[in-house]
């Protein structure tokens, strides 16, 4: 009597499915257009901040409101993309006056 091997243990069970086809790339946006966050989806790239524990708190009371006052569940993760896409359109628009430049100036 002769066992299985591995290969034939572990094989796919179901066929194998196509790869996907490449999604077009989006044509670039005007200068004048909103800057929107990337939102929901894989992210291939990250980076690492650190906070200090009252932000890290801060940030977690706000992801908790924002889902009990109004219905939003989002990670920490969304919370700082929305807030990176929001402090980029106000440079955009604002340059020198905007608010990031007017923080990192005061700091």
């Amino acid at each position: 009597m002769s066992l299985p091997g591995a290969d034939e243990i572990f094989r796919p069970t179901l066929p194998a499915r196509p790869a996907p086809a490449p999604e077009p790339e989006p044509a670039p946006e005007p200068a004048a257009a909103p800057r929107r966050p990337s939102g929901r989806q894989r992210h291939d790239t990250k980076i690492t901040v650190y906070l200090s524990r009252a932000e890290l708190l801060e940030l977690e009371r706000l992801r908790l409101v924002l889902r009990a006052d109004h219905g939003l569940a989002v990670d920490r993760g969304r919370l700082v993309r929305e807030a990176v896409a929001a402090m980029l359109a106000d440079y955009e628009a604002r340059g020198a006056s905007s608010t990031l430049v007017r923080r990192l100036e005061e700091a």
